[in-house]
């Protein structure tokens, strides 16, 4: 636990949430800045930054718990559509640097802004830009 971690606190009953799952190693609940009604952030208990940080394990854990409260929101909340993501680093808009995922329901016909700017913030690229990139990244 990191001594000024808001997740942390939660993770440890420190700090009050709204709690919608909880287990050994991870724990869900309701984002007090929601985007939509019910978008739950799912966190580690234990402590890790970022995506860099976490390790694969845990990772798989926060992710199979992700897609158990889509489930559920799409049962209670008649969510039609499911944006799911993590952002790692300030310039990703990272602000609690404690790993969580975001898990955002919407409605029928609904939107984010976050689905919204990713669409307004696309561009088609060329072939040999990608192919060009992709042997760079190639594991």
């Amino acid at each position: 636990m990191t001594e000024d971690c808001i997740f942390c606190k939660i993770a440890k009953g420190e700090a009050t949430a709204s709690v919608v799952y909880e287990d050994r190693d991870v724990i869900a609940f309701l984002d007090i800045n929601p985007l939509e009604e019910g978008h739950t952030l799912v966190i580690p208990k234990k402590h890790f930054v970022d995506i860099w940080d976490i390790d694969p394990d845990t990772l798989a854990r926060v992710t199979a718990v992700t897609k158990q409260v889509a489930h559920k929101m799409a049962e209670v909340l008649d969510a039609q559509g499911i944006n799911t993501f993590s952002a790692s680093g300030k310039p990703a808009g990272q602000d609690v640097f404690h790993f969580h995922m975001h898990v955002i329901p919407l409605a029928a016909g609904g939107r984010t802004k976050f689905s919204e700017w990713w669409r307004s913030s696309m561009r088609r690229a060329e072939r040999p830009e990608l192919e060009s990139l992709a042997e760079k990244l190639s594991l």
